[in-house]
């Protein structure tokens, strides 16, 4: 192999991969990305065995051929060069690494041994826009579970019901839930329903900006990705998915309509002095204000008040505040509503005018 490259190009396409590659040293080939140079292009193809991804770059080829190169080490090498790059390998073990008057040889492993791209069954490709796509991932990735025992709740399900033109992200941990739903293009002929690992989801977005649609093709056991001429294929998680629908409280029947910024402000502040652990807040709703409050032994007290439109009896609930603040965080709207029945029942947040998006938060004893 010979061939030339661009600094920033190596480097570019280098960085999109550091957080695939395997960093654990468990099998050494996932430590390496396959580096194949050919007369119709050059691609670069990285895996952790749970998501892969094969990405074209631009280069010069004099020589054609195949290599594992380790991703870290090449990486920190391209990040110091200074000038074009030149790549050169007689065999399978070593590769040169040339630039002005500077000379790398870095071990390489066999490409035969570098993991093969799972084959796709055939089945129904969907396109979606990239940036409608992103704001579902941004806005549901924060409720997801990151170790949960219950590995289903590791990820995100999209769920597309047959015949319907819309799409519905979600991610819950368990004690919360966030659900958006967005329109499609057109219908689906088969019913999706996959849970996407929290990684992939958040891996996949930092190709959006190279396209605005993306084509996703929902397999048995993977999802693909197709980003222009970038591929992006992730393993789902199989079980099954909580009833999501069956969470999301209906009779919430009192409502409170607070200015989203104000809320915030709220409690940031008074969360400096909840438990570390709990992030324990108490809210007391009465007609026109909205109170809250927190306690620690170690360090004292804090309470703060704000106005507030609300219709129903007075309530007191307690909540973790980190929650609360991550789920409007995700909002964009002026003012929020949150809708409540008794204190501990699941509780609704959403934007004012919007049904689209939903966040469910369950109360917690205070």
């Amino acid at each position: 192999m010979k061939l030339s490259i661009a600094k920033d190009e190596l480097q570019d396409k280098l960085s999109n991969i550091q957080n695939i590659v395997e960093k654990r040293n468990t099998m050494p080939i996932l430590s390496h990305f396959l580096l194949d140079s050919g007369k119709k292009g050059t691609h670069i193809v990285a895996t952790d065995l749970q998501i892969a991804i094969k990405e074209p770059i631009t280069a010069e080829v004099h020589v054609e051929g195949k290599l594992c190169v380790p991703a870290r080490k090449l990486f920190e090498v391209v990040r110091e060069a200074e000038g074009d790059i030149a790549i050169e390998s007689d065999d399978e073990q070593w590769v040169k690494v040339l630039y002005g008057k500077s000379r790398f040889r870095l071990a390489c492993l066999p490409p035969a041994e570098f993991p093969a791209w799972p084959g796709m069954e055939s089945t129904e490709e969907i396109r979606l826009h990239t940036a409608v796509l992103s704001e579902m991932i941004e806005k549901t990735l924060f409720s997801a579970g990151e170790t949960d025992t219950r590995y289903t709740l590791n990820g995100l399900l999209f769920h597309i019901k047959q015949g319907d033109k819309n799409m519905t992200v979600v991610g819950t941990d368990g004690h919360r839930l966030a659900l958006i739903k967005k329109g499609l293009d057109k219908t689906v002929q088969e019913e999706k329903k996959v849970i996407i690992p929290r990684k992939a989801a958040s891996e996949v977005r930092k190709f959006f900006g190279t396209t605005e649609t993306v084509n996703a093709v929902f397999g048995k056991n993977h999802v693909l990705f197709r980003l222009g001429e970038v591929q992006f294929l992730a393993r789902l998680i199989e079980g099954s998915y909580p009833d999501y629908e069956k969470v999301i409280p209906s009779a919430n029947e009192k409502l409170l309509t607070i200015e989203r910024e104000l809320f915030l402000r709220a409690l940031r502040r008074v969360s400096v002095i909840s438990k570390e652990r709990s992030n324990a807040i108490r809210m007391d709703v009465a007609d026109g204000s909205l109170t809250f409050s927190s306690s620690n032994p170690d360090l004292g007290e804090a309470k703060d008040e704000i106005g507030a439109e609300y219709t129903g009896d007075p309530l007191s609930a307690g909540f973790n505040a980190r929650y609360l603040i991550d789920s409007l965080n995700a909002m964009t709207s002026e003012r929020v509503v949150f809708a409540l029945q008794d204190p501990l029942s699941p509780t609704l947040l959403k934007e004012e005018g919007s049904e689209d998006y939903r966040c469910v938060i369950m109360p917690m004893r205070v």
